[in-house]
């Protein structure tokens, strides 16, 4: 069937024949497009209609009836020349061969204005190589294969050699061909200086010939001492270079570039005898399998994390397979064989229906084996969707040759339960150590992360970003443990590691986080609660439980708390009087191991009556005692500024009781931490506005209920007197 393109139909006048519309002029021609171009036809696309006489005013316009296609012709316009190839021009005959390059046949060298070359894919005025003999584009057409494989070629330039086809290839394809083939010049140029050497001539030789020489005098001599030196420093270096700008390129160019590079190299030839004690840049045997891991880990990441189409995709894979890799990069072999994102054991495994990562095929078993820069690539790509299911699911089931790498990955897995809101099954992942570990994430916890899941099993918050030490905003996404699951479990992940354990600022944040609510504050912090101080009987009780609880929690057991003390309304004050009983065990018996404490005691908040409970147990070892007040003194010495602007966010109602709760210790070295304090407020009054409401505060509290003569009465007296003056 063909087509007709027509001009504006006019207006048929009564008799039914057509007539052109007022002042419009009749057309000539009429095109003819062919539709199903046959393989034995001539080529040509376009079939010519010679244009009609134009008849006389008045009569009837005769038709055009073409009996074989049953068309029917009514009306005729002159077609306009669009760019064709040469073999489809109208103006002139075109001669067919399979591939004559000789010279032109017949008129194929005549070109209309229109006329493109089928090699180049530019007009043929501009084709260089339109009548040169042995290329003779102008005999070129699409029937010809030889002239079909030509076209290819020249479009393709060096992508012709990853079998790709015209239709694979885009801009980017394009552009990274283009920056292989200069590449390959140049390379070209320092690997032919490689191959020439250094000669490297002794500077001084001891004549052996007759008559014999001065040192180095003698040519013969000199000429069999010389030594050819090959570096493969220069060709190293063009190689690093263009690897780089190949990481800067989009991923279809850069895998275009990366395969060319490894095939290229691949190729290289050492010269040299020796390669042992050699700089690893000037040794081929030693810079090329360093290359080659560059190139395949880069290769193995673009595999999974680009989208790349299956077609192109498998050209990529079979192109690096096809490379002859010498015997020093055999090891790469199998670099590239990447698991796609549909193959079923991962697709099982991603899926949740195979939580072991293997299964058994035609009676031999399988396993999720991949490299570390495969997993730490499908990992990043997975995470970058949101899907951490998949993420626990792959992580759980993979297996690597890398134990370390892949265990780093692993430790993640309790933070992408928190981005799950399954904050329960987080904190059991943490101490149950990964099938072919010896050790769980627990002992590789860094404070900075103990404090943030802390945060997170307290509030049901996570932060909002894929790396927990990334600062943002943080986001609810489930119900957070509650106040003995979170006490247990941050007790058992701070006796599961030593650094935890003899941290003090671990300690505090322990402390802060039993203390607080479970939502954040405006700022986005953990927000402190007052509790009331319950009955000494209670906290009696609660300290006489600790022991065992604590024994069993240090032997990682499955404690669970006396419902009796931690069941009841007073459960969290319960939790906190059980945190401060571990951290007396831990003072008693890592005391040495500390190199601060006041920032424990600030982490109660306004809980002060659990800070006493803490320090009137102190006071009970002599030992204990002095060293925790060394700590603190040291600590005040250092930190005069950063306490004082802390000071200044709180209410100096709040300050006061601190500073009390020290002054009426009953112990004097404990005393001497609150006398101290004074000594810094009153050298820092200009930093203190707050400090004159001190005064009313030491007044209201009962300052005239201290012994007199003592050292606490005279500077508390004191204090008040400096910022009582006019």
């Amino acid at each position: 069937m063909s087509r007709l393109t027509p001009s504006p139909v006019p207006s048929p006048d009564c008799s039914g024949a057509m007539e052109p519309a007022e002042g419009e002029e009749r057309e000539q021609s009429i095109i003819l497009i062919s539709d199903d171009e046959a393989e034995s036809s001539v080529g040509n696309s376009v079939l010519f209609v010679q244009p009609q006489e134009e008849p006389a005013l008045g009569e009837v316009k005769a038709e055009v009836v073409d009996e074989e296609s049953e068309l029917m012709v009514t009306y005729c316009k002159e077609a306009n020349v669009m760019p064709h190839a040469r073999y489809d021009c109208s103006k002139h005959p075109f001669e067919r061969t399979e591939n004559d390059t000789c010279s032109p046949l017949g008129e194929n060298a005549a070109i209309c204005d229109q006329c493109y070359c089928y090699i180049c894919d530019k007009l043929a005025s501009e084709c260089q190589q339109w009548t040169t003999p042995s290329l003779c584009h102008c005999n070129a057409h699409n029937k010809s294969r030889f002239w079909k494989e030509q076209r290819g070629f020249t479009l393709t330039g060096v992508l012709a050699t990853f079998d790709l086809e015209l239709s694979d290839i885009d801009a980017d394809l394009r552009h990274g061909g283009s920056l292989l083939l200069n590449f390959m010049q140049e390379l070209s140029v320092e690997y032919n200086k490689y191959l020439a050497g250094q000669r490297v001539f002794p500077p001084r030789h001891e004549c052996v010939c007759s008559p014999r020489l001065p040192p180095g005098e003698c040519s013969a001599c000199r000429s069999r001492s010389v030594q050819v030196v090959y570096k493969y420093s220069e060709v190293f270096a063009l190689v690093t270079r263009f690897l780089n700008q190949a990481e800067q390129e989009s991923p279809k160019a850069a895998a275009v570039m990366l395969l060319g590079a490894a095939k290229e190299i691949a190729a290289h030839k050492d010269p040299s005898l020796s390669w042992h004690n050699v700089d690893h840049t000037a040794s081929l045997k030693i810079a090329v399998p360093c290359l080659f891991r560059r190139i395949t880990t880069q290769l193995q990441r673009m595999l999974v994390l680009c989208d790349f189409p299956k077609t192109l995709y498998e050209k990529f894979i079979n192109f690096f397979h096809s490379i002859c890799l010498p015997c020093h990069c055999f090891g790469f072999s199998n670099s590239l064989k990447v698991l796609s994102w549909n193959h079923g054991l991962l697709t099982t495994v991603l899926k949740g229906q195979n939580i072991s990562g293997h299964r058994r095929q035609k009676g031999k078993k399988m396993f999720l084996w991949e490299t570390l820069p495969v997993i730490e690539a499908r990992v990043e790509k997975l995470v970058e969707k949101k899907n951490y299911r998949e993420v626990i699911r792959y992580l759980r089931a993979v297996k690597c040759d890398n134990t370390k790498g892949l265990r780093d990955l692993q430790d993640k897995i309790p933070f992408f339960l928190c981005k799950i809101g399954n904050f329960p099954e987080a904190a059991q992942a943490q101490l149950v150590p990964v099938k072919s570990i010896t050790c769980c994430s627990a002992c590789r916890i860094s404070p900075c992360q103990y404090k943030l899941y802390l945060k997170m099993f307290r509030t049901g918050s996570v932060p909002s970003g894929d790396d927990m030490l990334q600062p943002g905003p943080w986001v609810s996404t489930g119900p957070p443990l509650g106040d003995g699951g979170l006490t247990k479990h941050a007790l058992r992940l701070i006796y599961s590691n030593t650094s935890l354990y003899r941290n003090p600022a671990c300690w505090s944040s322990l402390i802060m986080a039993v203390g607080s609510s479970n939502t954040l504050n405006n700022s986005g912090e953990l927000q402190p609660l007052t509790l009331n101080q319950p009955p000494m009987d209670f906290q009696q009780q609660v300290l006489a439980a600790s022991q065992s609880l604590l024994e069993d929690l240090k032997a990682n057991v499955n404690v669970s708390l006396p419902r009796a003390l931690f069941s009841t309304e007073l459960q969290q004050e319960a939790c906190l009087i059980l945190a401060v009983q571990a951290l007396l065990q831990m003072l008693f018996c890592d005391l040495s191991s500390l190199t601060s404490f006041l920032e424990i005691p600030v982490a109660f908040g306004k809980n002060l009556w659990a800070l006493r409970l803490l320090l009137d147990h102190l006071s009970y070892e002599e030992n204990l005692l002095r060293g925790t007040v060394r700590l603190i003194l040291n600590d005040l010495s250092r930190e005069k500024a950063a306490i004082l602007k802390l000071w200044e966010d709180v209410s100096p109602h709040y300050v006061g009781e601190f500073l009390w709760l020290f002054l009426t210790c009953r112990h004097k070295k404990m005393q001497s931490v609150g006398l101290f304090t004074l000594n810094i407020i009153a050298e820092n009054r200009h930093m203190c506005p707050w400090a004159k409401h001190l005064c009313t505060f030491f007044h209201n509290s009962g300052l005239s209920h201290l012994s007199l003569g003592t050292a606490v009465h005279q500077e508390v007296s004191k204090f008040i007197n400096i910022f009582e003056q006019p």
